[in-house]
């Protein structure tokens, strides 16, 4: 070494006993290289950028606290490369969930989660694609990935990967994944709950209490479709060929696999005034004070749609959800210009260029992505932000465990015309105990999710409670995936 006088932080940092020399990396998984001089060093415990000067006079002990209280000792983020990448499938209920695990080469990892009840072939389909990459280049990895998913649960793949590359660079960086997003314009995010509607009355009643009294929510959607008037003489016309029970059937040929104009069917008079009664019961309970949305009408065409929207004008509800299929923008905006209630669709559309259709034709009054499709936290958080430069407000929809809700939270705090974030589990009694928060605070409180400030989504799975809650089919917890190590084609769009 070159004989020439010291600096200040020459000195600082030899009263620190850090010599010229090679620093290694303990949580190093694959290799043994370490950083060869004191900048390396610097770098990965993170004392690089701190003014060392504010500190010359405090004791050592102080200061170490101080400058290594909030860093991750041994991330490198310019040096982390993706390693690996399995899977556990974790019930939630009655869904299968794929949950995710992308590995690096500093023992750093990130988790993600395909949607509900889609295929984890979608994202192990992926491994080969991003293997060796830095996962905190999370948009080029995007980029890269994107043209493998699709509309629904097709886009569940990429969404999982794009969740755990930012779970990934929050820890790498030691920030909550909102802050890389351009943080946080919200401390909790507000939920709405999910309440099934059920043919019981009193039972869909005392559900409707419970999620008021007991669960706090300040905000809730309830299902009223024409399932209801199953059996029930004279309240749909032409309903003789189809089952109108059966709505989650995806067999050909059957009502729930018809799309919605296509069934021909008509809600009566009498049907109405059922479903009425419905809401007019749930509005007695809750007042007028709390919003309440609704879902999952039937399948039929537009104009039933107007009339029902036309009938519920009167209780003012927050929204009517996913009428008819997303996809047919003309018919949308026929049916929000012929209602006052709010019209919202969304949750199986992948990327934010068919939002933007929709929102540019003034077609529906909210857009309401599913973030496992929609294309991941920044997309999300894209998809929001175009709505509220035209002045469209943002729901989103849910119904996966706490991985996918946490990336949830995090992009509703990033996202300024955000409204309120589903929650679909609310009556699943081990739905909490998935994970552990990795920071201070609980995941739910009282209908809001307090908006975490641990690295990356804020928390980690419970391994114990995810074991006993694996897909009986495929209970496998996060075992080897070589077979997906080298899956390639020629995957280029263009010459």
């Amino acid at each position: 070494m070159i004989n020439q006088e010291k600096t200040p932080s020459d000195k600082y940092l030899e009263k620190l006993g850090i010599k010229d020399e090679p620093v290694a990396t303990p949580e190093a998984n694959d290799s043994d290289e370490g950083g060869d001089n004191r900048r390396d060093f610097m770098k990965k415990v993170g004392l690089g950028g701190l003014a060392l000067g504010g500190f010359m006079f405090s004791s050592i002990e102080d200061t170490m606290a101080h400058s290594t209280s909030k860093v991750n000792r041994y991330a490198a983020p310019s040096d982390l490369k993706i390693t690996d990448m399995r899977y556990a499938v974790v019930m939630n209920g009655h869904a299968r969930c794929p949950v995710i695990r992308i590995d690096t080469n500093q023992g750093i990892s990130g988790y993600g989660e395909v949607r509900d009840q889609g295929s984890w072939r979608y994202a192990m389909f992926l491994k080969s694609r991003i293997k060796g990459m830095n996962p905190c280049s999370v948009e080029q990895i995007f980029k890269r990935i994107k043209q493998f998913g699709y509309h629904g649960r097709q886009g569940g793949g990429v969404c999982a990967v794009e969740m755990a590359l930012w779970d990934l660079a929050g820890k790498a960086y030691n920030v909550p994944a909102y802050q890389l997003l351009g943080g946080k314009f919200r401390d909790t995010v507000r939920l709405y709950a999910d309440t099934s509607m059920g043919r019981d009355q009193a039972e869909f009643e005392a559900k409707v209490a419970k999620r008021m009294d007991v669960d706090g929510f300040t905000f809730l959607k309830m299902d009223f479709g024409i399932e209801l008037l199953k059996d029930i003489p004279d309240t749909v016309a032409n309903s003789n060929f189809w089952d109108i029970g059966r709505q989650w059937t995806n067999d050909p040929m059957t009502y729930g696999a018809a799309e919605h104009q296509f069934t021909q069917i008509q809600i009566t008079d009498k049907g109405l005034d059922i479903l009425m009664e419905r809401i007019e019961l749930v509005r007695k309970k809750i007042g007028y004070s709390i919003p309440l949305a609704s879902d999952h009408y039937g399948h039929f065409d537009h104009n039933n749609a107007i009339r029902l929207g036309r009938a519920v004008e009167k209780y003012r509800l927050a929204w009517l959800e996913d009428l008819i299929p997303w996809k047919f923008t003309e018919q949308w905006k026929t049916i929000s210009d012929a209602i006052e209630t709010p019209t919202t669709t969304g949750e199986d559309i992948y990327l934010k260029e068919e939002f933007i259709k929709l929102i540019d034709a003034r077609a529906i009054d909210i857009v309401h992505p599913d973030l496992a499709t929609s294309g991941g936290l920044l997309e999300t958080k894209k998809i929001g932000d175009y709505a509220e430069e035209k002045g469209v407000a943002m729901a989103m929809h849910f119904a996966g465990t706490p991985i996918s809700f946490m990336a949830n939270v995090h992009c509703a705090a990033a996202t300024q015309n955000f409204m309120a974030l589903e929650h679909h589990s609310v009556d699943l009694d081990y739905w909490q105990n998935l994970v552990k928060m990795t920071g201070k605070g609980a995941m739910i409180e009282k209908g809001f999710a307090p908006v975490p400030d641990a690295p990356g989504l804020g928390v980690e799975l419970n391994e114990e409670v995810v074991k006993q809650h694996l897909d009986p089919e495929n209970n496998k917890y996060f075992a080897p995936t070589p077979e997906w190590d080298v899956e390639r084609s020629w995957d280029r769009l263009w010459s």
